[in-house]
């Protein structure tokens, strides 16, 4: 194969054997190698090989005799007198070696007559060794005298698991301990290894690991208490008692600030830094209160105009001489921002101009974190989004000056929101269940498509389905309807009931705007208005009539409410009060407009006595004015009793009753116990209701004790006489949506045809 690589070549040179040797590249000079041993000396070493030396043909020897000539040969080196070789030597024949020889004329074996004389019993010593007892075969194994070994029992080992108890014992901390308000010992139990496994440790070993362990955890708390000269020591004593885990402290000094030094540029107002920085000159340094003063300064800078701030890393030089500490912090607040334009993108539930709805800010204000935490959360309340954030990005523009809260004007740049969106499933199957001795079992089930007509229009179908009740109703819901928490909503309803008072069936068309609370956001004051039309067809006891009759009524009426909310929770509130006032102006629209107002007033209060216990309090009043109770539709007339107002009585089963002969009621049957008359509430034009309610919670569990009172007059205001009370016990399980209750009340006094106890199941409080 030809060369890949082809240069030229000087002649070649000899090697010393007189073979020829490439000679090296020009330019190239090979250094001079001396050779390992001479011509000469070598000649001499090695014999010259001659094809006609008679030895060349002679036979092996046998390896028997290879190794007892090599045997003798190296006795008589040892005994010869090293000779110089002057010259090449040649072998010209078979040599002999000098010394012992055996009897064929070989060396004796390691160099002795002895082994070589064919004997084959050799003296060592005084005893003798003979080949035959060797080569004799061993005595079989059942010869022998076998016994069992014993083995002395072995002490148990250092590594086997042995439970030690020990006790724990802190020396010194009481004093540092008292000049904090942290309770570092307790801190300390809280978190050491040597109060695992109830004090108990498999060894020493594991005794000793824990307590070295926890005297690190000592140290580490007491440095972040300020005193950072601490030390701690510890060791185990032993007496009758046991083993003690001694930690010896000694506290020395608390270290404080000698200064505070935030290095940051000038921010607007001055004093922002400052003021949002609680930390102060000759405090004790405190890890916790530094590191939460770092993080209010983070959380403030944003809400104040500087949502680019970042905090640096604290620098603390701690002086042990004087036992003081200079902090230094740097602060990068960032340009001062307004709010900008807002962006959406990703999947898409509704555009930026909706968002911009539910935001409350506007363009060119100062910027502030809150507001966009709570349009981020506003955006989720809306339920459309599997996931939505809401981010501040830099517009890279001048926003010009700009008017803080405190009244400070100053530059600022604009800063975009972007809103990223993941729009959700947004159809919705909910259902619900009740029971109540009074109103027997209630079931009601709905399905929404909460963006039917975006943004947030929402269609939606209802249908109840109940002992007492059973109907069907759709509606259309527009959510944040041009406002924040303002909803437009139209209805329509089919429902028919049948109470003891009457039994109706109806239809209803309803139109309402609203603004009230959200399960994010309790409104203080919230307002609704509206007007509807129903039409129906009840049948009631007609007192001039003294029996049932079957009336159809067209009402056409207004409504509006309003609210006063201070409570700390919709569904179990613990302190605050609410006060909710409704009036209804109504007219019937049968023959001749027949005007009258409904009106009604409820309030409430709740005090928590302890932390376990909460008082409530809850007083209503109503009043129809402009109408006689027999012109006046059964379905809109005042009632009261039930789980929803004075537990212990049936649904409805308070004020006055009508007295109608019950047909099943026969007199000529001796043995018929059914009552000659039926008892049923036939309604007024007032009512008063109050209740109280002491509640006892633990964990997820409560129990409750309550006293209800109430009465519904024909007159047309509260007359506050004949009052009927209930009272009960109930239980309570609270879960993240609200109380889920178990009502059991009884009537006091209770009257002929009255219940001798309610049982209500529901969720949420009763008021």
């Amino acid at each position: 194969m030809a060369s890949l690589l082809a240069f030229s070549m000087p002649a070649a040179a000899q090697d010393a054997t007189g073979d020829d040797v490439p000679a090296p590249p020009p330019g190239i000079t090979l250094p001079e190698v001396e050779p390992v041993i001479s011509d000469e000396e070598f000649d001499s070493t090695v014999p010259d090989l001659d094809s006609d030396d008679a030895a060349m043909d002679a036979p092996l020897e046998s390896i028997e005799a290879f190794e007892r000539r090599i045997a003798a040969e190296q006795g008589d080196e040892a005994q010869a007198t090293p000779q110089t070789t002057e010259g090449p030597q040649t072998t010209e024949g078979p040599q002999t070696t000098e010394g012992p020889q055996t009897t064929e004329g070989q060396a004796a074996p390691l160099d002795d007559p002895a082994l070589a004389d064919g004997d084959a019993v050799e003296e060592i010593g005084d005893a003798p060794v003979r080949d035959s007892e060797l080569a004799a075969p061993l005595p079989p194994l059942e010869t022998f005298d076998v016994e069992p070994v014993e083995l002395a029992e072995e002490a148990p080992s250092a590594d086997e698991p042995v439970e030690i108890a020990y006790g724990i014992q802190i020396n010194g901390l009481e004093d540092a301990d008292s000049e904090t308000d942290t309770d570092m010992e307790g801190m300390f139990n809280g978190l050491a290894s040597l109060r695992e496994d109830g004090r108990k440790a498999a060894n020493m070993a594991q005794v000793s690991a824990r307590l070295t362990e926890d005297s690190a955890l000592l140290q580490q708390i007491l440095n972040s208490e300020g005193w950072y000269s601490a030390e701690v020591t510890t060791r185990l004593d032993r007496d009758d008692t046991g083993v003690t885990a001694v930690l010896d402290v000694a506290a020395g000094q608390r270290f404080t600030f000698s200064d505070i030094v935030i290095d940051a540029p000038p921010v607007v107002p001055e004093t922002l830094l400052a003021d949002n920085f609680p930390l102060q000159t000759g405090e004790p340094i405190v890890a916790a209160r530094v590191q939460g003063a770092e993080a209010g300064l983070a959380v403030a800078l944003p809400q104040n105009g500087y949502p680019f701030a970042s905090i640096g890393q604290r620098d603390i030089l701690l002086d042990q001489y004087e036992g003081t500490g200079l902090y230094t912090l740097p602060v990068d607040p960032g340009p001062r921002t307004a709010f900008g334009g807002i962006e959406t993108t990703g999947n898409l539930a509704f555009d930026a101009d909706h968002v911009a709805t539910l935001a409350r800010f506007e363009q060119s204000e100062l910027y502030n974190s809150d507001d966009v935490d709570d349009l981020r959360k506003a955006l989720v309340a809306t339920g459309l989004f599997n996931t939505v954030s809401v981010t501040a990005r830099p517009a890279g523009e001048d926003a010009g000056t700009v008017e803080g809260p405190d009244g400070n004007v100053a530059p600022a740049q604009y800063a975009t929101i972007l809103v990223e969106q993941d729009a959700g499933p947004a159809r919705t199957i909910a259902g619900g269940a009740g029971y109540g001795t009074d109103q027997g079992i209630r079931v009601q089930g709905s399905w929404t498509h909460r963006n039917m007509f975006p943004p947030e229009g929402a269609l939606s179908f209802n249908a109840i389905l109940g002992s007492s009740e059973q109907g069907v109703g759709a509606s259309f819901r527009r959510s944040n309807a041009g406002r924040r928490d303002r909803t437009f909503a139209l209805t329509a309803d089919l429902n028919h009931s049948d109470y003891d008072a009457f039994e109706a069936f109806t239809g209803r068309l309803g139109i309402n705007w609203s603004y009230g609370s959200t399960p994010l956001w309790q409104k203080r004051l919230s307002y609704a208005y509206g007007a509807q039309i129903i039409g129906t067809v009840e049948e009631s006891w007609d007192p001039d009539l003294g029996e049932r009759v079957q009336r159809t009524y067209f009402i056409g009426g207004l409504t509006g409410q309003l609210g006063l909310d201070t409570t700390n929770d919709l569904l179990d509130a613990t302190r605050g009060f609410r006060l909710t006032t409704l009036i209804e102006p109504e007219g019937s629209l049968q023959g001749s407009f027949t005007p009258y107002v409904r009106a009604r007033i409820d309030g409430s209060a709740y005090f928590p006595a302890t932390d376990s216990i909460v008082l409530a309090g809850r007083i209503a009043l109503g009043s129809i004015q402009g109408i006689a109770r027999g012109d006046l539709a059964p379905s809109r007339r005042f009632y009261s009793g039930g789980g929803g107002s004075v537990r212990g009585f049936g649904y409805q089963q308070l004020g006055p009753r009508s007295q109608e002969p019950n047909p099943d009621y026969d007199p000529t049957d001796p043995d018929n116990d059914e009552d000659e008359f039926d008892y049923y509430p036939i309604g007024g034009r007032s009512m008063n209701e109050a209740s109280a309610e002491v509640r006892y919670r633990w964990g997820n569990f409560g129990v409750v004790g309550f006293v209800d009172a109430g009465q519904v007059y024909e007159e047309t205001l509260p007359q506050f006489s004949d009052i009927r009370y209930g009272v009960g016990i109930g239980g309570r399980y609270y879960t993240n949506f609200g109380p889920m209750r178990l009502d059991v009340a009884m009537p006091l006094n209770r009257r002929e045809g009255e219940s001798r106890f309610g049982l209500y199941l529901s969720i949420g409080q009763a008021f």
